[in-house]
């Protein structure tokens, strides 16, 4: 189950010593709140490869700068991952002709290998990813707080198309043999 945060500030974490302090701000932030207030949102997909290979395809760098990407005239020319708890990612995403770009971050607050990755995003949203191995198939299902901006609808399908192109990336890897 995620856990509801509203809004916070980023550079909050700078200064939180472990992951314990971010779970306990999270635990602090709920119980202010309605648990209703937030709508969530889930996405999934089902990969032809093994959980183990696709945990390294969604957490290594080299990897997420090949996936991560809505639409095709978008890329996402840097990544870094410190995966584990209280540690930090960023990715930025930005358009091929250079227009715009925005970084993608945020700070674990839950890590158990090859099973669920939580995350709090620097905006105060909580997100969930979990890994479902059954031989030489896993099932990905991403459940995140819905923003405030966008349709519903719009978020959705912009989670999906990443998570689409997380699969075809997956898939081409392991086809191919490198893995």
């Amino acid at each position: 189950m995620i856990n509801h945060v509203k809004k916070i500030d980023y550079t909050l974490f700078k200064h939180l010593p472990n992951g314990l302090a971010v779970k306990q701000y999270v635990n602090q932030q709920n119980s202010k709140r309605k648990s209703t207030e937030n709508m969530t949102i889930t996405v999934a997909t089902t990969i032809d490869a093994p959980v183990e290979s696709v945990w390294k395809f969604w957490t290594l760098p080299e990897h997420i700068t090949q996936w991560y990407q809505a639409a095709d005239d978008w890329h996402a020319p840097y990544a870094e991952n410190d995966l584990r708890e209280s540690g930090k990612f960023k990715t930025t995403m930005a358009a091929k002709d250079g227009s715009a770009s925005f970084d993608f971050e945020g700070i674990y607050t839950r890590i158990e290998k090859y099973k669920i990755i939580e995350y709090l995003i620097t905006d105060g949203r909580m997100v969930e990813v979990t890994f479902s191995g059954r031989g030489s198939r896993t099932k990905v299902v991403e459940t995140f707080e819905a923003e405030n901006i966008n349709p519903p609808e719009l978020q959705r399908s912009g989670w999906q198309a990443i998570l689409d192109n997380f699969k075809k990336h997956s898939e081409k890897i392991v086809q191919s043999g490198k893995v």
